[in-house]
């Protein structure tokens, strides 16, 4: 069997030849264009492996594409403000946005917004979630970065207010990215800031790792899949390579260039704001404000390939290409249905269009409820109405 076929999905701030893009990994070819608007920095996702999501610049609204359909912008999902970070959960059933200070958080099925987090003091600036959904974490202009459990802000008792798990408080000033590493609950957490450290976290206890100081703030950061490196994007253009493996690793150290794995990639001109590595581990991808793209090989810290773009890159990331992305005639399983923009869609106005079933995730040993839920028009659509969710059964299950 063939491995999964790489993309690179990316954004820029000037808009001006398409709001994102599809390129193919290992050539640069571009595969898929999607029109309308710009994207703001950390805010480009693909929902399920059937939407493309996008925080329009500045705006408040989200613009939304389905993967194949990139010539008409489907619908703009509208927000209670500018979306300054946006992420959506690999298992396709949640949508995080960070407005101001708020974490606000629906359920995709649905549309309803489920939560509003109110645990960070200055603006979001990067959400999170871990590979198997059970976690985000939060990133802010407070310099915290925040661990939610799943569990906790998908709850049966309204009456009770989330609380993260983990306040991760060792930054001093604002974080400027977040990667979160595999295997889920054990995962291991990254965080940058502009404090010119970049600090590795155990999810599970929260507690610090490594923390590492360099001479420059830092604005973006990776781990490789087999997390033998950390890469750190400087607001010099430099990308500075740690080695994880060193036998002379010490909790606190501040970077050099060595012959032990620590090395720099040279080639942006620019700020660095966006870092990926493919599945392999062999190819670099960044992004930088110098409006280029750069794929390096790592083991040579050569530039194999530049892409030029019309404004600061603002997004670009290395995922499997979805399965049903280049199938032309292929739709999504489920249409997204309106977006509310509030908790309680019925007291404010939003409307009754149609009825649903919301499915709460329940606490072991205790009963699974379904119950009946409204959801407004938070969406806007484009050039065509957006599509009507249908009405379901309302059931009632046990856990076994």
């Amino acid at each position: 069997m063939s491995a999964p076929m790489e993309i690179v999905v990316c954004a820029d701030s000037a808009g001006q030849l398409w709001n994102c893009a599809v390129l193919e990994l290992h050539s640069g070819t571009n595969l898929l264009a999607y029109r309308g608007g710009n994207t703001s920095s950390r805010s480009l996702t693909v929902l399920n492996g059937e939407y493309i999501l996008g925080a329009q610049l500045g705006k408040n609204f989200i613009n939304v594409w389905e993967i194949q359909r990139k010539d008409q912008l489907q619908q703009k999902i509208v927000c209670p403000g500018i979306v300054t970070c946006l992420t959506t959960s690999p298992n396709g059933l949640y949508l995080v946005a960070g407005i101001a200070e708020a974490i606000y958080f629906w359920e995709v099925s649905t549309g309803n917004l489920l939560a509003i987090l109110n645990r960070h003091y200055q603006d979001l600036t990067c959400l999170r979630f871990t590979d198997d959904s059970s976690h985000f974490i939060s990133g802010g202009k407070d310099n915290l970065a925040l661990v939610w459990s799943l569990a906790s802000v998908v709850q049966l008792d309204p009456s009770h207010t989330p609380e993260p798990r983990h306040v991760l408080c060792r930054h001093s000033l604002p974080i400027t990215d977040i990667h979160c590493g595999l295997m889920g609950p054990q995962a291991r957490i990254a965080t940058a800031s502009l404090d010119q450290t970049v600090k590795l976290w155990e999810l599970s206890s929260g507690e610090i790792l490594l923390s590492v100081l360099f001479d420059v703030g830092i604005m973006s950061v990776t781990l490789d899949p087999c997390e033998y490196y950390l890469f750190c994007g400087g607001s010099d253009g430099g990308i500075f390579q740690v080695s994880l493996c060193s036998q002379s690793l010490n909790r606190d150290q501040t970077f050099q260039s060595d012959n032990e794995g620590n090395q720099v990639f040279k080639g942006h001109r620019n700020l660095v704001t966006c870092l990926s590595v493919s599945m392999d581990g062999t190819l670099l991808l960044s992004g930088s404000h110098d409006e280029t793209i750069r794929l390096w090989d790592i083991q040579s810290k050569q530039s194999v390939r530049v892409i030029n773009h019309k404004g600061p890159v603002t997004n670009a990331l290395i995922i499997p290409a979805p399965a049903n992305m280049f199938l032309p005639d292929s739709r999504p399983g489920i249409p997204l249905p309106r977006f509310s923009r509030h908790l309680n869609p019925l007291e404010q106005g939003e409307g009754t269009e149609t009825g649903g079933v919301c499915l709460r995730l329940a606490p072991p040993h205790t009963e699974w409820r379904s119950h009946s839920t409204v959801f407004g028009g938070g969406g806007l659509p484009s050039d065509e109405p957006g599509p009507v969710w249908p009405r379901p059964r309302e059931e009632t299950k046990k856990a076994h």
